[in-house]
């Protein structure tokens, strides 16, 4: 091998151990330019479409339909393939996310992408982890396949966090969403919001509070 392979195996080999750190805060406006800081609703959605069109979203509309769906009803048969596409996204993205503390949810057509606080963050600090990074970084790779999709990522915190539970849960929003940002996911597709302790989805034991410490990202079909 002539040194200039050398070099760059070593550079190659070198990046893969590098450990991901979330740049400073300074910097996340930049980051999130584009993302919107609300729950995404229906009318949040149809408020933020022509800034997500404008910067080159896609529309479920533009997905190939079946042959058999050429001669149908326009709004059956867009739901069909919503119907179908947000499948496909929830088969991928479960067979690649197999691990603990991770989960992969269907709820109608919307895909929910739930992710533990501790499997993708550092125990005592506040920020993405190695194994956190790994799984972000197959997150983005799926989420760039399937374009036409808003996402909102919603961090939480157990009961426990109260006087900060605010803060907290959009901190863990944000970072994954500067994440995404960094690894091509288009910011114009993302609504991002801090919930603090509501919607726990475990009891407020030792155990449940490990559980509700937790960033959701939701996935919804782009009409």
């Amino acid at each position: 091998m002539d040194i200039k392979k050398i070099y760059f195996v070593s550079l190659f080999l070198l990046a893969g151990c590098v450990t991901y750190h979330s740049p400073d805060r300074t910097m996340w406006p930049t980051y999130l330019r584009g993302a919107s800081f609300t729950d995404m609703t229906e009318t949040a959605r149809i408020a933020k479409r022509p800034v997500y069109m404008g910067a080159g979203g896609k529309l479920i509309s533009s997905i190939d339909a079946p042959a058999s769906m050429d001669y149908g009803d326009k709004t059956q048969n867009e739901t069909a393939i919503s119907v179908n596409y947000m499948a496909n996204l929830e088969y991928e993205l479960y067979d690649a996310l197999r691990k603990p503390g991770i989960s992969v949810q269907r709820a109608g057509t919307d895909v929910v992408i739930i992710l533990v606080r501790d499997a993708i963050m550092e125990l005592n600090v506040g920020d993405i982890s190695p194994d956190g990074a790994d799984t972000l970084k197959t997150i983005s790779r799926i989420l760039k396949k399937y374009d036409a999709t808003f996402m909102e990522i919603a961090g939480y915190t157990d009961a426990m966090a109260s006087a900060q539970a605010n803060a907290l849960s959009l901190d863990m929003a944000q970072r994954v969403g500067v994440f995404l940002s960094q690894h091509g996911i288009n910011t114009a597709r993302m609504f991002i919001v801090g919930r603090g302790a509501a919607r726990p989805i475990a009891a407020q034991d030792d155990i449940g509070r490990l559980t509700n410490r937790r960033v959701e990202i939701r996935l919804v079909p782009a009409r």
